[in-house]
């Protein structure tokens, strides 16, 4: 389904719901490790049609669509669960905060950043030039303030832009072709990202993802990693109906255009 991850990418897509990604990580030449399982039966489906095992859990929040599968997993795969040490999450056996780290046996190790904004406790991973940052940051757009405030996930978004350019970015969701119409609104003359809306259209009529996305990309056409631009901050200010005179607050009137958009 991925259109776009080099043959040596050890990451796949495996869908879940409506627009959801589980990404499974190659930790060897019959296992997977996955990230924030929501469904079980998607990972089983893919375990069983190609007789691999299971390794490992990452978490990367609480909410459901991201965890409600680790107990069924684990039912038949008693693997370490890894996720954010600030969250009450059943069947977390390895509590992470940040700058620890994770070893998935072949692979190097990733590091833990933690990433407060959509939720509390939120957490990203990171290495091996692979993001997986689960709703923090979205290809176009960025996760929902549901228990953090502007500022906070403002630094987070930051923190994960100041990684190197072609980091892939591996978010959860399927919402860029969305996002992307709300960026347009933002800045109508960023023609990055109106050759990136060509390219999305074109995949997602032949079926295909968009993910994974690359950090630069992302610094190119995503609003919300862009408010120091002219055009941005006007259009914060326009939603805003008044000045935002730093860039938190360009962003935090950008967050509340795209919630009432």
């Amino acid at each position: 389904m991925n259109k776009s991850l080099p043959h040596q990418d050890p990451v796949f897509a495996i869908p879940a719901f409506k627009d959801n990604y589980i990404w499974a990580i190659r930790t060897g030449p019959d296992s997977i490790a996955v990230v924030d399982p929501g469904d079980a039966q998607p990972v089983l489906a893919v375990l069983a049609e190609r007789q691999w095992t299971l390794s490992a859990i990452l978490i990367t929040h609480h909410h459901w669509d991201h965890t409600g599968g680790i107990a069924e997993l684990c039912a038949r795969y008693p693997v370490p669960v890894y996720g954010p040490a600030s969250e009450d999450i059943d069947g977390i056996t390895q509590p992470l905060s940040e700058g620890d780290r994770v070893q998935l046996q072949t692979l190097e190790t990733l590091q833990v950043l933690a990433v407060p904004g959509h939720t509390r406790g939120h957490i990203a991973y990171f290495g091996q030039g692979m993001l997986f940052c689960g709703d923090t940051l979205f290809s176009g757009g960025c996760g929902r303030l549901f228990e953090g405030d502007a500022p906070t996930m403002f630094e987070s978004l930051q923190k994960l832009a100041a990684l190197p350019g072609e980091t892939r970015v591996y978010c959860t969701h399927e919402y860029t072709q969305a996002n992307l119409g709300f960026a347009w609104k933002v800045e109508p003359t960023n023609q990055a990202l109106k050759t990136y809306m060509e390219d999305v259209a074109r995949w997602r009529q032949a079926g295909l993802a968009t993910l994974p996305s690359t950090l630069a990309k992302e610094k190119a056409i995503n609003p919300f990693l862009r408010v120091e631009q002219t055009a941005v901050k006007a259009a914060a200010e326009a939603f805003n109906e008044g000045p935002c005179d730093t860039a938190v607050q360009v962003f935090a009137a950008l967050r509340r255009f795209k919630d009432m958009s």
